[in-house]
């Protein structure tokens, strides 16, 4: 298996299933209800809010690996579109996970060369760091949805 091969494996594993943590986002969203989904816990973000922000990032590393221009913001990583039903949600997860496997497959295509050069700009550092900074960053917004689902499951059974 060569290294790109290897690189969308690992991401798609933490969105799937497979990797040493034995959590992914497929099977941790899988169960979640709509009004788990943006039921608030604390100051926490919420399951929907975190759904959206990992899937930021994916979408704008997307649209590089599709030869768009990146445009993406920080600031409006959070701005997911309102979740008032099933559907809402489903669509927010199917997207993610639908998302998260396009871009395991351009990732899977790349020319390893491809790894070493900029990812659009030499500010951004190049393809291999980003595409490991969005597993990173992926594994952790994951063990915000675990946390704050078993405090939602917990409270749901006192209820």
């Amino acid at each position: 298996m060569n290294l790109t091969a290897q690189i969308a494996k690992h991401f798609r594993e933490v969105h799937f299933g497979g990797n040493w943590t034995w959590s992914n986002l497929k099977d941790n969203l899988a169960d979640v209800t709509w009004q788990q989904a943006i039921t608030p816990v604390y100051d926490l973000n919420t399951i929907a809010v975190l759904t959206f922000h990992v899937n930021y990032f994916v979408c704008a590393a997307l649209d590089v690996l599709e030869g768009r221009p990146l445009t993406s913001n920080d600031k409006y990583s959070f701005d997911h579109p309102p979740v008032q039903c099933a559907e809402d949600w489903e669509k927010l997860r199917d997207k993610a996970l639908s998302d998260a496997e396009k871009l395991a497959g351009l990732i899977e295509q790349l020319p390893e060369h491809k790894l070493w050069e900029d990812f659009t700009d030499k500010k951004y550092g190049n393809y291999c760091r980003n595409i490991f900074g969005i597993i990173e960053h992926t594994h952790y917004h994951l063990g915000q949805i675990a946390v704050v689902k078993k405090i939602l499951q917990q409270q749901e059974t006192k209820i």
